[in-house]
């Protein structure tokens, strides 16, 4: 099974980890949208507008499924990508929600959710947590994370001036952080240590796997044969990145 994974630059590739290690696909092709991420930044119909070139970027590999790992084309451009689309294509939004459900027996826990500013102006999450019960919600646009990750800033103290930026407000850990951007991962160490160790944090490619595990009944095929890797620009520093953190 052939399965494309689509990011707007190099923070699927926290997805596309767990994918591989899930060994449910015998290849897998992934497209980065380097030249001109962040996604998070721009309007609904830009956003639309890439990701269905992203689709045709994806028409010639002959995929079985595409696995969008963007929060902000999962809230804004996957209607339009699965309408266009004959194979199945999935967002990470609904099933980072679902792992919340999965993960938290009290709905009156407090969740909080980071995410580009196109993604939580777009409510997605906060819409969809609420219809299953969860109200005690906060959304804070965490957008400086994207580049500093893009940079290679994965710890260090600038990120933990940035979490002051963003969270000193906030005086009690919450009991679960959705982690609603695929950048965010690659600082997940930092961030739950910023947070004396005391939140679940949601991982959108962890999510995906249990996702694909119960609504797709895919299981594991043994160990990877073929992975490819394509950018908009400059696909030797993608190559170069995914080497880095996919070990």
């Amino acid at each position: 099974m052939r399965a494309g994974v689509f990011d707007s630059g190099v923070g699927g590739l926290s997805v596309l980890k767990s994918l591989i290690n899930a060994k449910f696909f015998d290849e897998i092709i992934y497209y980065g949208d380097t030249a001109r991420v962040p996604y998070g930044v721009k309007d609904k119909q830009t956003i639309v507008r890439f990701s269905l070139e992203a689709l045709d970027f994806f028409a010639p590999h002959n995929i079985d499924i595409l696995i969008v790992a963007c929060n902000t084309v999962s809230a804004y451009a996957l209607k339009e990508m699965q309408a266009k689309s004959k194979i199945p294509i999935v967002g990470v939004i609904e099933p980072g929600v679902l792992a919340v459900q999965n993960k938290l027996t009290h709905t009156d826990s407090q969740i909080l959710v980071i995410a580009t500013r196109a993604t939580i102006n777009s409510g997605e999450y906060e819409v969809r947590l609420r219809k299953i019960g969860f109200w005690n919600l906060k959304s804070l646009a965490t957008g400086l994370f994207v580049p500093m990750v893009e940079e290679g800033i994965l710890e260090g103290v600038v990120l933990e001036s940035v979490f002051e930026h963003y969270f000193s407000q906030i005086t009690t850990p919450p009991k679960a952080i959705i982690l609603g951007c695929t950048h965010f991962p690659l600082i997940a160490p930092a961030l739950s240590a910023y947070f004396k160790h005391q939140s679940i944090l949601i991982h959108s490619g962890e999510a995906i796997v249990e996702y694909l595990q119960s609504h797709l009944n895919l299981t594991s095929q043994g160990d990877l044969k073929s992975l490819q890797f394509y950018a908009s620009e400059n696909p030797a520093m993608l190559t170069k990145i995914a080497q880095k953190w996919l070990n």
